[in-house]
């Protein structure tokens, strides 16, 4: 009988590792070696084709004495902090206000919900359409002659607007299933203490749902920090590198210049920008989050 559990035991893990044996493959050749590579590149010099020559904390150096890449890292800091304000307030008004089962409340949440699972390209072709100097639909309404993604002045704040806009119904979604967690007799229990709306939302509604801000906080302000397709499709950075952001820096230096060896350092630098702010976020949950245990 012993013989046959252990042999069963050998099977089922067998088993199981031919089942995860794909994804193990998959996560060491797309990410670890990659990553391992990459490191290694950020103190060498390389353009992709000649040898490879280390030249050890050059390219840091480099890069932090360039007055591009200072200019790209503040872009990069006003991009992430004016989405992750705007997309999780919005998301999470929105949510309160569907929460509250109003008429075609289902609608609501599907015409917020779109936009997420649209392409990035196809909506970066629609907006860059709308705000066309042009033809663009928003000169044409508001009878208007401004040349959106042409002025450094407006370039970054139509960027801003597009990634909210596209951000706003998966951020709602969430919100919407943290609220359908508390318990409605709390919120029954503020009403009739006496409690108006606004009252019940920031003492009743916003501590319960704390944990669910909390997590829409970390993965917006992410996300935010690693954004290059609509940079890409809509403005490549101009004009005058007013929306230059760190990410799509690294492609222009390893794929436009050739210089894999700065493209990687600038990668590392960010990676520990945001290593420093997710640290500095988790230390600050125990404030953040509503009956966090130490």
């Amino acid at each position: 009988m012993g013989n046959f559990r252990d042999k069963s035991n050998k099977q089922n893990t067998l088993t199981a590792w031919l089942f995860i044996l794909p994804a193990l493959i998959g996560t060491l050749v797309f990410i670890i070696i990659p990553v391992i590579c990459s490191f290694s590149l950020s103190f060498a010099d390389w353009d992709l084709i000649n040898e490879i020559k280390f030249v050890g904390l050059n390219n840091y150096k480099t890069i932090l004495t360039d007055h591009l890449f200072w200019q790209m890292l503040g872009n990069t800091f006003v991009y992430a902090i004016s989405v992750s304000i705007l997309g999780v307030i919005l998301p999470l008004i929105l949510a309160c206000i569907l929460n509250n089962k109003i008429r075609g409340s289902e609608f609501f949440k599907t015409a917020y919900f779109i936009p997420f699972i649209t392409p990035m390209i196809v909506i970066a072709l629609v907006w860059q359409w709308i705000f066309d100097p042009n033809i663009g639909a928003v000169n044409t309404l508001l009878n208007l002659h401004i040349n959106w993604l042409y002025d450094k002045a407006y370039a970054m704040p139509v960027l801003i607007g597009v990634s909210v806009w596209k951000l706003v119904g998966y951020n709602m979604i969430i919100f919407l299933s943290g609220l359908a967690g508390i318990n409605q007799e709390l919120l029954e229990a503020s009403k009739i203490d006496g409690a108006n709306a606004i009252q019940t939302f920031k003492n009743v509604t916003v501590p319960l749902l704390s944990s669910t801000i909390f997590f829409v906080i970390v993965i917006t302000s992410i996300s935010s920090f690693q954004v290059f397709d609509l940079i890409y499709m809509m403005t490549e950075g101009g004009p005058e590198n007013s929306t230059m952001v760190l990410v799509y820096s690294i492609y222009k230096y390893a794929f436009e210049y050739f210089d894999v060896g700065r493209a990687s350092a600038i990668a590392y630098v960010l990676f520990a920008i945001i290593f420093v702010l997710v640290l500095f976020q988790w230390k600050l949950r125990k404030k953040m989050v509503y009956s966090e245990e130490e």
